[in-house]
């Protein structure tokens, strides 16, 4: 039997330049794995080790996407806390930004992808012990707004 040929993966398209910022974030956060990564970053994972642990994922795919985060800003190294020569992942405050996203991925998973029965992992507000309020989108003047009360238009940053 021949050996089958490798089959190159496509190159992946970058969307630096989209106009779109639903687009634009996947360069930085566009694999599942970066999501995790930040998550276990919120978590109070700092280490490869701790990342590598958790995760259960292959050191070059770790490293690649720690590597990736680190240069979207959404991460950054610093001198491990206990003295030794390692390096740690901290979160920048663009990383910390990411927060609401979590938030709403995670509650939106929850209200779609579980049975009512099953277990999950819970967002608990430390301060009253109670489960954090369902993320909403609120228009300027405080209303909340459904996909049909918005619209997307063009325009510069400076405007």
């Amino acid at each position: 039997m021949k050996p089958r040929e490798a089959v190159p993966m496509p190159k992946r398209t970058s969307h630096e330049d989209a106009t779109c910022p639903v687009a634009r974030p996947l360069d930085a956060l566009g694999d599942g794995w970066s999501l995790l990564i930040i998550r276990d970053a919120f978590d109070g994972l700092r280490r490869f080790g701790e990342f590598q642990k958790n995760l259960g994922l292959a050191k070059n795919i770790l490293s690649a996407r720690l590597h990736n985060l680190v240069a979207h800003g959404i991460l950054h190294t610093v001198p491990a806390s206990d003295g030794s020569p390692y390096q740690e992942y901290v979160l920048t405050e663009k990383g910390r930004g990411l927060f609401p996203v979590l938030v709403a991925l995670r509650q939106w998973s929850e209200e779609h992808l579980f049975e009512p029965a099953e277990t999950r992992t819970r967002l608990i507000d430390k301060e009253n012990r109670q489960p954090v309020a369902k993320v909403k989108i609120l228009s300027q003047d405080g209303r909340p707004l459904t996909p049909e009360d918005t619209t997307i238009t063009k325009r510069r940053g400076d405007e």
